[in-house]
């Protein structure tokens, strides 16, 4: 019988990466479909592990070709497809289990041309993130659109979180341009060319990063790889040349935004003979775009622009260093105008010189914002103190600067005393921006159920500023621990409206009070703010839900979770961390719910069996989840005991333990040995600070904000295979831990679930 899906994956070189690609394909719910493996002329074991994998399994089967480029690889494949509809994977990615299940159903309900759905971002060292390139266009489920009607489909330049018709994908005749880059022309045609298109908001592929990471200072100048560039953004802007006023717009502004961007950036490390070529291949590019639209940039791309334009390769040069290492990310510090005191410029590189109009140096008032951020929250007592920062952007802060602070709720404003100190600023340099709130049981008390935000106002010098709280920083800001001032009344801290932290109270509400493990189950504990409720467990992701038998006297209630059961209907919903995530709501009899609140102490509860682990925990929000994974290595605490940082945990396996540093620009690495101890209680692994702390301690970044390090803790087994040391929740709601030694400041911090430690 012909398969209903053909999923076309290109591969070169990606011996490391094919096998589990190939088995995130295999593991879809949606088992009807062939894969149409393209060896591209591979020198490395690729066609190897494909050929093994279609030996096991009758779906898949291999086309090998000479080399010739991703682009002619998938037409290939194509070539080769038999199904009704048309997808792709790279090698070197992963799919959800459920993406094409949800991506052909769309389809079949409504007939579109095609379908596409969310991406996220993964590696070992940072978990996984979501893609910035895809939050637009798929934020929010759209059946049956069209890019004129919903511009942000421009930004959709990739062609594997997607699913085709073949007979749109044939009646058309796509075919790729053998070059790189070779996405965006084809996917932009076909969302022209469609009726209609479906998004949904599901991540639906998992697009791999490099371990070191995808800086800008990475995309190394080659030639070949500029020309390309510049080639398919010159078919896009021809694609677009007679569309709609708002999607000829939106490209321009886009390939502004990205393509335009890479070509400036590509002047730091371009070799002095290929200069040229690359001024001329960066104002081909320009020169198409509108001019209206490059007017809206942003200004220092319009400062790179200018250089461009003059030819000036040297000022060109500064420039993309400066923005390459960073120079941006804190928003450069503003320079008094000669004899005009109260006249500020941007000291960008070109400052005072007479390559660029200097006009577009000027600083604007309006551009002089009050800048914020959460960087720890925690419970004194009955109280609740809150540490952040507070600075207007570009300004040095003067230690005759005021600030006031106040928790604004229902509308009135509670002023708050306001201790300040010496922090780190946008800029690098330590000066008094760093403050501390601390709201007692009585201020906690009158809040409500609709979230309290924090007014915060500022005067520095002849300038005066207001804004709210926001920023929420790694550790405690994002996971803030929540506490009960009284026996009915809970306070939960975390991000409200519009991103700005805030502060709820919830009057008993539905809650979780302990767990209980017995040999085959986890028994739940909890109590409800109605009678008769019921209990319900859901699948984020996938959607349904389960119900769960109660025993109940009055409001409180227990429920027994077998862990057989929970095994049995593994069926991980994250291809990389093989993770199924589930939550809990509580329902009255005429249907009203309610989330149910961690308030079950500070510690997740776990059960181990056959190679993997079941846990209750709390999320961001501090509500209960039940995690079921393979077993990960996990730390519970981090302490700093004289001179050594020690972290533990509850079950590591047989596992070494080392603090990882890749290298700039690079997947090789440095590795700190820790020494681990194991007792009953787990495992500990102890590391010297000192060993932390590079020996040539120099910051050669432009970045105000870049560490001089940044340290990864990472398992290994017996194999050498490794794994970064997962963060457990409430170890991530009391960090940041910060150590002080000598002229150095070590952070220790959660980056996407993974334990970091910052060395500045």
């Amino acid at each position: 019988m012909t398969p209903r899906l053909s999923v076309v994956v290109p591969f070169y070189n990606v011996g490391e990466y094919l096998g589990p690609c190939l088995e995130s394909i295999a593991r879809q719910a949606w088992g009807d479909f062939e894969a149409i493996l393209v060896d591209d002329g591979s020198p490395d074991d690729s066609a190897v592990i494909a050929k093994d994998f279609c030996a096991r399994d009758s779906r898949f089967r291999l086309v090998q070709q000479a080399n010739a480029g991703p682009g002619p690889a998938r037409d290939t494949g194509i070539r080769e497809a038999t199904g009704e509809y048309l997808a792709f994977v790279d090698g070197d990615d992963l799919v959800s289990r459920y993406g094409f299940a949800a991506l052909v159903r769309t389809l079949d309900r409504t007939g579109s041309d095609f379908a596409g759905g969310n991406a996220r971002r993964f590696n070992n060292s940072f978990g996984v993130r979501p893609s910035w390139l895809h939050r637009q266009p798929f934020a929010r489920v759209r059946h049956a659109t069209h890019v004129s009607e919903f511009p942000d489909l421009m930004l959709d330049r990739m062609l594997w979180n997607k699913v085709y018709r073949l007979s749109f994908w044939t009646e058309y005749g796509y075919s790729f341009p053998p070059i790189r880059y070779e996405d965006y022309p084809v996917a932009l045609k076909a969302h022209l060319d469609a009726v209609t298109v479906d998004t949904i908001t599901q991540a639906v592929y998992y697009w791999r990063e490099r371990e070191s990471g995808e800086s800008i200072t990475q995309q190394k100048f080659e030639l070949g790889n500029i020309r390309d560039r510049v080639v398919s953004a010159g078919m896009v802007l021809d694609l677009v040349e007679d569309a709609v006023p708002v999607v000829r717009r939106r490209v321009h502004a886009h390939l502004a935004q990205i393509d335009v961007l890479t070509l400036m950036s590509a002047f730091g490390s371009v070799p002095a003979e290929e200069e040229q070529h690359l001024v001329e291949l960066s104002g081909e590019l320009l020169d198409r775009l509108d001019d209206e639209v490059l007017a809206a940039t942003h200004r220092y791309d319009r400062i790179q622009h200018a250089a461009l334009r003059a030819g000036d390769v040297e000022l060109l040069r500064r420039l993309a260093h400066f923005r390459n290492d960073g120079g941006l990310r804190g928003g450069a510090r503003a320079v008094p105008r000669p004899r005009r005191t109260r006249q500020l410029d941007y000291n960008y590189p070109g400052l005072r010189e007479d390559v660029v109009p200097q006009e577009l140096y000027r600083v604007s008032e309006r551009s002089l914002t009050l800048a914020t951020n959460v960087r720890e929250v925690a419970w004194v007592g009955d109280s609740l103190s809150v540490k952040g920062t507070a600075e207007i952007r570009h300004l040095a802060t003067e230690r005759s600067s005021s600030l006031q602070i106040s928790l604004v709720i229902a509308d009135t404003p509670h002023p708050l005393e306001v201790r300040r100190y010496d922090a780190l600023d946008l800029h690098g340099d330590t000066t008094m921006v760093g403050f501390e709130v601390v709201l007692d049981r009585e201020l906690l008390g009158r809040c409500t159920g609709a979230p309290a935000h924090f007014d915060v106002q500022m005067k520095s010098g002849r300038r005066d500023r207001r804004g709210t709280l926001g920023g929420q920083g790694p550790g405690s800001p994002g996971w803030p621990p929540g506490a009960w001032i009284d026996e009915t009344n809970w306070i939960q801290p975390g991000p409200g409206k519009n991103g700005c932290f805030s502060v709820r109270r919830l009057t008993d509400p539905c809650r979780l009070t302990s767990v209980e493990r017995t040999p085959d189950a986890l028994v739940l504990h909890g109590r409800s703010s109605f009678d008769e409720p019921s209990l319900f467990v859901s699948r984020p992701v996938l959607g349904g839900e389960e119900e769960i038998p109660l025993e109940l006297d009055g409001r409180d209630f227990t429920a027994r979770l077998p862990i057989a059961d929970l095994l049995a209907q593994a069926n991980p919903d994250d291809p990389f961390g093989q993770r199924t995530t589930r939550s809990f709501r509580l329902r009255d009899p005429e249907g009203q719910q309610r989330v149910l609140l961690w308030t079950a102490g500070d510690s997740a509860v776990s059960r181990t069996e056959a190679g993997r682990v079941v846990t209750l925990t709390r999320s961001t929000g501090g509500y209960v989840n039940l995690h079921e994974s393979p077993i990960r290595t996990t730390a519970t605490t981090a302490v700093a005991t004289g001179s050594m940082l020690v972290v533990s945990g509850a079950d590591g396996g047989e596992v070494s333990f080392s603090w990882r540093r890749y290298l700039a620009d690079s997947d090789d690495h440095l590795d700190v040995v820790c020494r681990r101890t194991s007792s009953a209680d787990g495992w500990c692994a102890a590391a010297e600070v000192d060993a932390l702390i590079p020996a040539a301690a120099v910051r050669v970044s432009a970045d105000p904000l870049a560490s001089l390090a940044d340290w990864i803790l990472f398992a290994t087994k017996a194999d050498g295979s490794s794994h970064a040391v997962q963060c457990e929740p409430f170890l991530c709601s009391r960090l940041p831990l910060t150590i002080s030694r000598g002229a150095h400041v070590l952070a220790v911090r959660p980056h996407a679930g993974t334990l970091h430690v910052e060395v500045r």
